[in-house]
């Protein structure tokens, strides 16, 4: 008779092996240095919110091992082994601003595929709308 499955002996050595993935550790960057500049926003306020906030398997403030947050110069890094999409620095990112009331004075730009970046919003000149 045909089994309309596939069946495999008690033995493991013919059984398919599952592929193993290799923890891959990312680093991702926030380059704030046009807002350090001018004293706007406080680089340790953002590390300890970025502590805080970042979820690693559903909780919060459980980064040990995981994820590693730096701060160096005028940029944060993020140094992790988990799952961890770039766009989630993002929004975290804005999150931030957005309860320091900058969010309409910066905007966070992707640089290269590993960072971001704060830019000052640029605003058209009001004099050049009277002429």
């Amino acid at each position: 008779p045909v089994l309309p499955f596939t069946f495999y002996p008690s033995s493991t050595a013919s059984m398919p092996s599952a592929k193993k993935v290799k923890a891959v550790k990312k680093s991702f960057t926030i380059d704030c240095e046009a807002a350090n500049e001018e004293g706007v926003i406080d680089l340790a306020t953002f590390e300890k919110f970025l502590h805080d906030r970042i979820k690693v398997n559903g909780k919060t403030g459980q980064l040990q091992g995981v994820v590693e947050i730096t701060r160096s110069g005028a940029s944060i890094t993020v140094e992790t082994e988990a799952k961890f999409p770039k766009r989630y620095l993002k929004y975290l990112t804005k999150k931030f601003l957005k309860k320091n009331d900058m969010r309409d004075i910066f905007r966070v730009v992707a640089v290269n595929p590993t960072s971001y970046k704060l830019k000052w919003f640029e605003l058209a000149d009001e004099s050049d709308d009277e002429e």
